[in-house]
């Protein structure tokens, strides 16, 4: 079980999303000194371990005493370990064995269970971070401070999103030029979340940038700090922010507990507070953020996805039946899942997109013309003529192709075509999928060494079609019981 999952499972234990900060202030400190620091932190942590889903020490407020703040900071972790995750917040970023230092100084010396990163370095800077699963990352992608938006809101792309409506079913959608560097540090965590530890940290202050990272990051684990005394709004944080099954967010609270005259009582209103959001808030989220929910809908309305009785190929009659051909006849609602892909493929790191006939065909070809990556893609058979070619499309050995399929199921196809790909001298990492069927692929492919990645899983669709009432609840339950009994 990766850090994230065991997050997850402590907050619904608890029924908290409350993070308690341990930032010892020195003007909130009888004297400045480490002893004092540790003995603040220490009757906080107290206090509030019945409501604390973690805690976050910030390291500069004990770095400030040397040596024995280090010490302090030590203690204090192992305090704060014996019943919560305790995430260290000192924003480490560095390369090579700088980078090794740094993570072994957090994990192993501290004793901490996740520490926060600046991604600014890319990729390599945060392997010696992430290499150990139960040890987690959030990774700084929108900060709570006014002069975040300096570097943070750049201009990167070209990255292309989709708004889109239904007016009398049709499928109107608009496509737009606009992304800012901390949604393209969105989409890379979600491709480098691999082991189940890497999460984001998007200030509480910005509620539309954590609406935004929400839906580029549907699944992911957003620590949210600024709201107190930075002036963060709650429910405001706790609508953008909350996935559809009302988990998925981490509220980090420091002075408006350690301030109060009885700081137990705080910790407890501030977690009661946040229920009663919660539970509010949970029948208006969407299992899909948008855009994904207009696609789920476009899916349906297109008939790409069918309910009633069908035969497969197996020989089965099933209940759902999904034909992402019928995308060819719908351009408009073509583009919009090739926008969805789009958000995963630029996340990855590859030279060319792989298609599979027929059904990734076009959407490989509109995701090609939305970002400019050539495509190519390995025949069903080789040509007995001309140049007898099993693959088509221009590359080079030794060059990255990042395989492009419609559905996933058991992987067999994927793997036929990866055989194709690599007898020619192609690296193939990572397959990419616009529906998950959810029925071994992902952990076939993973086996192998190759990573699946989906815009969907099946169950999320039921899921949204199910709130949103798109679908008969009949027709779901017989979905999901023909889908248990093929697993």
């Amino acid at each position: 079980m990766g850090f994230l999952t065991q997050l997850e499972d402590r907050a619904r234990r608890m029924d908290s999303l409350l993070c308690v900060g341990l930032d010892p202030h020195v003007s909130d400190l009888p004297e400045a000194s480490a002893g004092a620091a540790r003995e603040f932190c220490l009757r906080l942590i107290e206090a509030t371990r019945p409501v604390a889903l973690a805690y976050k020490p910030n390291a500069a407020f004990f770095e400030i005493f040397g040596a024995p703040g280090m010490t302090a900071l030590q203690e204090v972790i192992a305090a704060a370990g014996e019943s919560a995750p305790v995430i260290l917040d000192a924003k480490r970023g560095d390369i090579a064995s700088t980078a090794e230092a740094y993570a072994r100084a957090a994990f192993e010396t501290l004793g901490a269970h996740a520490v926060t990163v600046n991604p600014y370095l890319g990729q390599d800077s945060l392997e010696p971070f992430l290499r150990d699963p139960q040890r987690g990352v959030f990774l700084l992608c929108k900060t709570s401070n006014p002069g975040a938006a300096d570097l943070q809101d750049l201009p990167v792309g070209p990255t292309r999103y989709i708004e889109s409506r239904y007016e009398e079913s049709m499928f109107i959608a608009s496509l737009h030029v606009a992304s800012m560097l901390y949604e393209h540090v969105a989409r890379l965590a979600v491709a480098w979340n691999r082991n189940d530890n890497l999460g984001l940290v998007v200030g509480a202050t910005q509620p539309e940038a954590l609406a935004r990272v929400r839906a580029l990051a549907p699944d992911a684990w957003l620590l949210a700090p600024g709201v107190g005394a930075q002036g963060g709004d709650l429910h405001a944080a706790l609508a953008a922010g909350l996935r559809a099954d009302g988990l998925g967010l981490l509220i980090p609270v420091s002075r408006a507990i350690s301030r109060s005259e009885d700081p137990r009582q705080a910790a407890l209103d501030l977690c009661q507070a946040i229920n009663r959001q919660r539970a509010a808030l949970r029948p208006s989220l969407s299992p899909l953020p948008y855009p994904l929910s207009a696609l789920a809908d476009g899916l349906l309305a297109a008939g790409c996805v069918k309910f009633g009785q069908f035969t497969l190929k197996s020989g089965l009659r099933s209940p759902i039946y999904l034909d992402l051909r019928q995308l060819v006849s719908y351009p408009r609602l073509l583009v919009h899942a090739a926008d969805a892909y789009d958000r995963i493929l630029r996340g990855l790191s590859f030279d060319r997109l792989a298609a599979l006939p027929y059904a990734a065909l076009p959407i490989a070809t509109a995701a090609s013309l939305l970002s400019g990556w050539p495509v190519i893609y390995p025949r069903k058979e080789a040509k007995t003529y001309g140049t007898k070619a099993e693959i088509e499309g221009v590359f080079n050995p030794g060059e990255r192709a990042v395989v492009l399929d419609d559905l996933a199921t058991t992987g067999e196809s994927k793997f036929e075509a990866i055989e194709k790909l690599t007898a020619a001298g192609l690296v193939v990492k990572d397959v990419v999928v616009l529906i998950d069927r959810q029925s071994g692929a992902a952990e076939a492919l993973a086996q192998a060494g190759y990573h699946l990645h989906a815009v969907f899983t099946l169950s999320q669709l039921l899921d949204y079609w199910e709130q949103t009432g798109k679908v008969g609840h009949e027709q779901l339950a017989a979905t999901r019981a023909f889908l248990k009994s093929a697993g």
